[in-house]
């Protein structure tokens, strides 16, 4: 594995560098990936690249995912629905807070709206 030493200024490095695209003027056969670690550690060296080939997916979607895709874009047209409707964000707010310090419950806002809407999806589609 290479090292890597950054010049002055530069802390670290996080994401896609290069990826793979059909533009033809930015186009690369690779993708460069660079990670940087945040967990506590003793190393000092906890910058990583990686690089990694194109991927085409040869395979059709199974059934599974094709449902699991549209739950997920449909929960998400629901939370971001739900966070907009005034009438409704003083009420879930309250509810939020009422379960967030419980065993199992949410921390964020946005998770609560994701459980309460997957809930209801799959009440629907059970």
């Amino acid at each position: 594995m290479a090292k890597v030493i950054w010049s002055a200024g530069i802390d670290s490095v996080s994401g896609a560098l290069a990826k793979p695209g059909s533009n033809p003027q930015h186009k690369c056969e690779k993708m460069l990936l660079a990670t940087h670690r945040t967990a506590p550690t003793t190393s000092s060296d906890c910058n990583r690249i990686y690089m990694r080939k194109k991927v085409t997916r040869t395979s059709p979607l199974s059934n599974d995912e094709t449902e699991a895709r549209t739950r997920f874009s449909e929960v998400a047209s629901a939370v971001a629905l739900r966070k907009k409707n005034l009438s409704q964000i003083a009420q879930d707010r309250a509810a939020f807070n009422a379960q967030k310090d419980t065993a199992g419950g949410c921390k964020t806002l946005t998770q609560y709206l994701w459980k309460l809407e997957g809930q209801a999806y799959d009440q629907q589609h059970g």
